[in-house]
């Protein structure tokens, strides 16, 4: 294990300075690689904070290309890059925030093809996309390869987070067997709705790779924005789920 340097020290003091964090709570992040999917306003958000915070490493992955709408709430991206692909932006954005955090900016979307070699190069998962086809993907593979995955959504005003381990805790599919019934592509959204929920799913990351506090483990935070109503819910964890049933304790 590599020392931090002078410079690291002196930006990640304050940080460092938190009880049970300290200098090995930092070692852990930049020792740590975080897949996020979906970077959005949701992921691409979260992705900076856990930059600045020095994660060792980010992949980044998301297909498509920035639109005008993207404007409101994708803080990464710059009105020249409109019709551009958006990761490839985030990861330039975030390369100058962090010149020390190594990202690998991947423009696809999550398929069957590419999920298992995504999860595999990394600690842990955001999931962050945009649509279940892509969510359902990737909680099968992190459960497949017991590799913890923050599960991060939002539809207007309302949002949900849980952090799940495989054999520990309910997966997604125990959650939400039957799908919402959110438009993905066109739902409306304020940007600071998807920047609160983007820096609570940053929070569970850093609190899973560094052990200094408690992750929503087994335990749905589900929140109304508009009134600032939380909740904390326990999902069941349902020992027949097709995904994580033979996996569980």
């Amino acid at each position: 294990m590599l020392n931090l340097t002078p410079t690291e020290i002196e930006t990640y003091h304050r940080q460092m300075m938190l009880p049970n964090f300290g200098e090995a709570g930092q070692q852990k992040l930049r020792q740590a690689t975080v897949l996020v999917t979906g970077v959005g306003g949701l992921g691409g958000t979260a992705a900076l904070y856990l930059a600045v915070a020095g994660v060792g490493r980010l992949i980044l992955v998301r297909g498509g290309e920035l639109r005008q709408d993207d404007m409101n709430r994708q803080i990464l991206m710059t009105d020249d890059w409109v019709g551009k692909p958006r990761v490839i932006k985030a990861k330039e954005t975030l390369s100058a925030i962090n010149p020390n955090v190594e990202i690998e900016a991947i423009p696809e979307y999550v398929t069957s093809e590419n999920v298992d070699s995504l999860v595999l190069q990394a600690d842990i998962a955001l999931d962050c996309a945009h649509n279940f086809e892509e969510r359902d993907l990737l909680n099968a593979a992190c459960v497949r390869w017991r590799k913890p995955m923050v599960e991060a959504a939002m539809n207007g005003m309302e949002a949900y987070l849980t952090t799940i381990i495989p054999g520990k805790t309910p997966c997604l599919s125990c959650i939400f067997p039957e799908k919402p019934d959110w438009d993905r592509r066109s739902f409306g959204v304020l940007g600071a709705v998807s920047g609160t929920l983007a820096c609570l799913t940053a929070l569970e990351a850093i609190k899973v790779i560094t052990g200094f506090e408690k992750p929503l483990l087994s335990e749905l935070l589900t929140m109304d924005l508009g009134g600032l109503n939380f909740a904390k819910r326990r999902p069941y964890q349902d020992p027949h789920c097709p995904v994580c049933g033979n996996h569980s304790h």
